[in-house]
């Protein structure tokens, strides 16, 4: 197979803080370079098969952004509170996978801002750093608290979701029309907003297991975009199962093209061919 055409299952695109981002699309053949492509027309062609990301087994349906229907009501990382990690019941002994949660959920989290529609309060656990401010197409980011746990971090944000949204509006992340922040003064301002409120976590649950990170600095972040788009035009290979235009730049999880834009991650087992 020649370097311009690769073909396999889509994944969420690997990603690298550089300036600007360095993006590689995993497909089964291997990675494929993005950022050399811009300005080039690709073609994205659906080979109507989709398969599980975590089992392999075909299914007529993704979901989750890629699981098949059994994988999704039997994995700990389909559960509701991967979404809502306030609703965490590890504790009552009813985790779905408690090894699975063992080593991603009763780990070390990060709660921080965002600036990647406006602000914007988030969580991730430690080494997925910047990778997770990336991938929701942030232009900054900052860590606010660092909390011992992924149920922790979803109380704190729950705190701080009473002032700021927790929420990227994709639309207007991808016009590329988002003015920078003053991250630190945020920060600053809903420490001490919610001063009562966190200490009253470190009550609960230790000092040690949620400390502030007023230290920590603000991440910039550069994508690799020629133009942005005016209007958003949504590309949907259960709609349009071959997509074709020039690559005007990446953004988060999406591909940015003349035509519209591609949500990659909403994709993934979905088996294409992808070619220049």
């Amino acid at each position: 197979m020649s370097d311009s055409v690769m073909q396999g299952s889509l994944r969420k695109m690997h990603v690298q803080l550089d300036a600007p981002v360095d993006y590689q699309l995993p497909l089964s053949d291997g990675l494929f370079k993005l950022n050399t492509y811009l300005g080039q027309r690709i073609r994205l062609a659906y080979q109507q098969q989709i398969h599980c990301v975590h089992c392999g087994r075909k299914t007529n349906k993704s979901f989750s952004q890629g699981y098949c229907y059994p994988c999704m009501k039997k994995l700990a990382q389909c559960d509701i509170c991967i979404v809502s990690p306030e609703k965490c019941h590890y504790h009552q002994g009813t985790c779905r996978e408690p090894e699975w949660g063992e080593q991603h959920c009763m780990q070390p989290h990060f709660v921080y801002l965002a600036n990647s529609s406006g602000l914007k309060v988030g969580i991730t656990r430690s080494e997925n750093i910047p990778t997770r401010w990336i991938d929701q197409g942030a232009i900054q980011a900052i860590p606010v608290l660092a909390v011992q746990t992924r149920y922790q971090s979803g109380m704190a944000e729950v705190l701080f979701k009473q002032h700021i949204a927790d929420k990227t509006n994709w639309r207007v992340m991808l016009r590329g029309k988002v003015d920078k922040l003053d991250l630190y003064s945020a920060r600053t301002k809903l420490l001490r907003l919610l001063a009562d409120q966190i200490s009253d976590m470190q009550n609960q649950f230790g000092i040690q297991s949620v400390q502030s990170c007023e230290q920590a600095e603000t991440i910039d972040i550069e994508y690799p975009v020629i133009e942005y788009p005016d209007k958003i035009v949504s590309l949907n290979f259960d709609k349009t199962p071959e997509i074709e235009g020039t690559l005007l730049g990446i953004k988060g999880q999406y591909l940015i093209l003349d035509i519209g834009v591609l949500n990659v991650r909403k994709f993934a087992g979905y088996q294409v061919e992808f070619s220049v």
